[in-house]
């Protein structure tokens, strides 16, 4: 996610600290670069020019040339500034008391709404969800919606008399009988906004009172995604947006345009084509990926997801007893990987970089453990000479690998095991 643009923003972040004086000459090349970047990943121009001068009064405000630490003071400035175009605080969804609420998905097709209208099943599945058809024009669009919420197994209305007004109205009666407390609406997509298509919508909103109406809309079109939010503001009006496809490419104009640019507020993101790869928008921590400070407050909060799937007390006694084996790692692996793409998790760690880190390791290891017998899991230390060629063989990679695999197991099963017992040091061969 905006690899690009935090490259360019951490160039600009050592460059910044790097000066032990700035004067007005440096800040000025420092907002060039900004500048440049900024409308490279597709910001739109305004945004770009409201951004500068956020930072420029900002750091005006303070004397730089008689600060210590003029570079950080920049980066601050930088920092606050981007937090308030990318809309300050996060948007959750306010869930009525008294009545159904109704999320009505918004956007032009290809976007993603139908599987962003599963993603939010999944979600609010407590919140005991009915998913609705809403595109009478495209067959295909009502029975994906179908498929998906039969994976999920979420409730689903099918389409009436081929209508989308008739259906919404239907589903919501229906919703009340069965006391859903949440509609979720696929509207219908067109290449681009037309008269059939705004009149369909308001049509539909007036039928069941929507509590959200929420643009869905593609992260990686940049500009595109700012005149999408305009327009449907315009026409039918908008609660908030959805970006998708945030794991691809995008350089992050949506995100850094649309907020500024159109008043529209982000509420989700989504990070992958899971059904559970969606997240709220928080404008500090995504403030705090693009400068390359990472997001532990996320990587945190998906962790306490995979808590409940290990055994933490048996592997704590498994550790003090140096008996920890490949079973328990194999376990643990996979928790993590249910997470979501390791590179995806490690860019939230502050530093780190997706380039830096290489997914294909990670398969070559559970290929390896895959490859053994659960005897060999249990006990690695009966791991000989052939029994390394089988393995080897087995999951496609050399002898040297499954040494090397067995090698930094044992290494750190030691490791773990003084840690535990309080004799850590004695595995340090000096002392400073």
């Amino acid at each position: 996610m905006f690899e690009g643009l935090i490259e360019q923003f951490q160039l600009i972040k050592r460059k910044a600290l790097g000066y032990g004086r700035i004067t007005t000459s440096e800040l000025d090349g420092v907002l060039r670069d900004i500048r440049i970047s900024l409308l490279e990943a597709d910001v739109n121009y305004k945004v770009v020019k409201e951004f500068i001068e956020g930072v420029r009064t900002k750091c005006l405000k303070i004397d730089l040339s008689k600060s210590l630490k003029p570079g950080e003071l920049v980066i601050k400035a930088v920092y606050e500034e981007l937090i308030s175009i990318l809309g300050t605080n996060p948007h959750h969804i306010q869930f009525t008391k008294d009545d159904i609420s109704v999320i009505s998905l918004i956007g032009l097709q290809g976007v993603g709404k139908t599987t962003t209208a599963a993603k939010l099943a999944v979600r609010y599945k407590s919140k005991n969800p009915l998913l609705v058809p809403a595109d009478a024009k495209r067959p295909a669009a009502v029975q994906q919606l179908k498929i998906l919420a039969e994976r999920v197994h979420i409730p689903f209305f099918p389409l009436q008399d081929n209508s989308a007004r008739e259906t919404v109205k239907e589903a919501k009666e229906y919703a009340h009988k069965k006391s859903y407390g949440l509609i979720i609406i696929d509207t219908a997509g067109r290449l681009h906004i037309d008269a059939d298509l705004v009149r369909e919508l308001v049509e539909i909103d007036r039928s069941v009172q929507t509590t959200y109406r929420l643009l869905v809309a593609d992260g990686m079109t940049g500009q595109d995604a700012v005149k999408q939010a305009e327009m449907f503001k315009d026409k039918v009006g908008l609660q908030g947006a959805i970006l998708t496809k945030m794991d691809g490419d995008a350089r992050g104009g949506a995100a850094l345009s649309i907020v500024r640019a159109t008043d529209v507020p982000i509420f989700f993101i989504c990070t992958s084509e899971q059904l559970d790869g969606i997240e709220v928008f928080y404008p500090d921590r995504m403030a705090q990926r693009i400068l390359g400070m990472g997001d532990v407050a996320s990587l945190v909060e998906k962790v306490k997801g995979i808590e409940e799937k290990i055994d933490h007390e048996n592997l704590r006694k498994k550790v003090m007893k140096g008996e920890l084996d490949l079973e328990d790692f194999l376990t643990q692996l996979r928790a993590v990987k249910g997470l979501g793409p390791i590179r995806k998790l490690a860019s939230m760690i502050p530093g780190v970089k997706e380039s830096d880190i290489d997914e294909k390791e990670f398969k070559r290891v559970e290929a390896i453990i895959q490859s053994m017998t659960k005897r060999e899991r249990r006990k690695p230390d009966i791991i000989d000479g052939a029994r390394k060629r089988r393995i080897a063989a087995g999951s496609g990679t050399t002898v040297a690998d499954v040494n090397q695999l067995l090698k930094q197991f044992f290494y750190a099963r030691d490791l773990l095991k003084k840690a535990g017992q309080g004799n850590l040091s004695d595995s340090i061969p000096f002392r400073l």
